[in-house]
């Protein structure tokens, strides 16, 4: 990859909200450099989705986030990817990871209640055959998310020198 693109994922992974004037600024480009190489990293599938972190204690919403430890047998020609498709399909699921150690995929999901949470565990989770065991953590509190503090409350912008 282009050190250029790579530049630009980094202060858009920062801030979204940074736009292809800005950046050129920042990196001594032109905007039209910038923004075709945003646009190749968006059409390539690089760039999958702008985000915004929220601070959901400061929301008047009701939601339970919880994180699923899952043991799977994984099938002989399609190891872990077909299980993982088809619990990625299921739209409480927000995060879902393969991972080394004593369980096999990680999985964050959000409900409204822990009762539904519970229910995704137990109607949803558990019906797949491949399903060996769970444990599922509740999310009590955050103090960082994607490397923004949530106890500080000031997102900074990147200022990335040439």
């Amino acid at each position: 990859m282009k050190e250029l693109s790579l530049k630009i994922l980094e202060i858009l992974q920062h801030d979204a909200r940074v736009t292809a004037s800005e950046i050129a600024v920042m990196l001594s480009e032109s905007k039209s450099e910038v923004a075709k190489a945003v646009s190749e990293l968006e059409k390539s599938g690089v760039i999958l989705k702008y985000g915004v972190i929220v601070d959901e204690e400061k929301l008047d919403k009701d939601s339970v986030q919880a994180l699923i430890e899952v043991k799977v047998a994984p099938k002989s020609e399609k190891g872990f990817d077909e299980i993982a498709a088809d619990i990625g399909k299921f739209e409480e699921v927000k995060s879902l990871y393969l991972m080394s150690g004593a369980y096999d995929l990680c999985i964050i999901i959000e409900g409204r209640t822990l009762r539904e949470v519970a229910l995704f565990v137990s109607e949803k989770l558990s019906r797949f055959d491949a399903v060996l065991s769970t444990a599922t953590h509740f999310i009590l509190k955050k103090y960082k998310i994607d490397g923004a503090s949530i106890a500080d409350g000031n997102l900074k912008r990147l200022v990335i020198q040439p």
